[in-house]
């Protein structure tokens, strides 16, 4: 282990990677967002982009912190908050969102809300949920991997999942410049999934966080008209049966509390509750 300095916060880089790895890969789970960054790109700010911040106990990396466009402790107790939110404080607000375990989440905004605040909403218990073991429920065989040729028939349906999730288009500020980056880079990744029929989006969930032990998904949608029809857990169902064939050993996932039905479809999927988060948005 790599002796740090005196100094309890400070930006890591390459040289801090196996530390930053294996407190990342003790919950691979929780952490297969952080995890997933670092795996593919290191602690570089500038190949990352974003800051990883190290908290410092007796001269050792014992906690972490992600600063980009979302604000994410990871293994973070009571001191190593205080220690990120002072430095997240410091620098002034440029995440979209603050997202963890509920403690040190909430412990962060504590913190940071008389300068932050307000926010645009807070999810305040987001059960995460996995499973590694296959679907026991019937797979919907017309769920596929995307292909780059289908992906103006996939945007849309991406695009109002997001609005309808978040509260805001990805398409303000830089006319979804961004987000069509990201999931055509998902598709040619081969980790969008969904149901087509007749040109029409009716089911698709992504995989958008992968590491070598877990994989998270994301963006899970049935367009409003057709919900309640049975679609959403033989698609779930496919999507994680694929996954766990060939992108990680476990696959995971987020949902607020009270989206009851969500949470329902995952179960009877087979996927069940281990944590829970946090999400601040602004």
């Amino acid at each position: 282990m790599r002796m740090l300095g005196s100094l309890p916060v400070r930006l890591l880089d390459d040289r801090y990677r196996d530390e930053a790895l294996a407190i990342l890969d003790a919950d691979p789970v929780a952490n297969v967002f952080v995890g997933s960054r670092v795996h593919a790109a290191g602690l570089d700010p500038r190949r990352l982009g974003a800051q990883v911040w190290g908290y410092v106990r007796d001269g050792r990396l014992a906690a972490l912190c992600y600063s980009g466009a979302n604000l994410i402790p990871v293994a973070a107790g009571p001191d190593a908050v205080r220690a990120f939110a002072e430095r997240a404080r410091a620098q002034g607000r440029r995440c979209s969102s603050i997202v963890g375990p509920i403690d040190a989440v909430t412990d962060l905004w504590e913190i940071l809300a008389p300068y932050w605040g307000p926010p645009r909403a807070v999810r305040a218990a987001q059960p995460v949920m996995a499973t590694s073991t296959a679907p026991q429920v019937p797979l919907d065989r017309g769920v596929r991997r995307v292909a780059m040729d289908q992906f103006e028939i996939v945007y849309p349906a991406c695009v109002a999942m997001f609005t309808e999730e978040v509260g805001v288009s990805p398409n303000a500020g830089d006319g979804g410049v961004l987000y069509r980056a990201r999931v055509a880079e998902l598709i040619r990744e081969g980790r969008a999934f969904a149901r087509i029929d007749d040109g029409r989006v009716v089911f698709k969930a992504e995989v958008g966080a992968v590491t070598p032990r877990a994989c998270q998904v994301q963006g899970v949608w049935v367009p409003p008209d057709l919900r309640g029809r049975g679609l959403s857990a033989p698609g779930m169902a496919a999507v994680v049966d694929e996954a766990l064939r060939s992108i990680a050993p476990t696959v995971s996932l987020y949902v607020n509390d009270y989206n009851a039905r969500a949470r329902a479809t995952y179960h009877r999927v087979g996927l069940i509750e281990i944590s829970r988060f946090m999400s601040v948005l602004f």
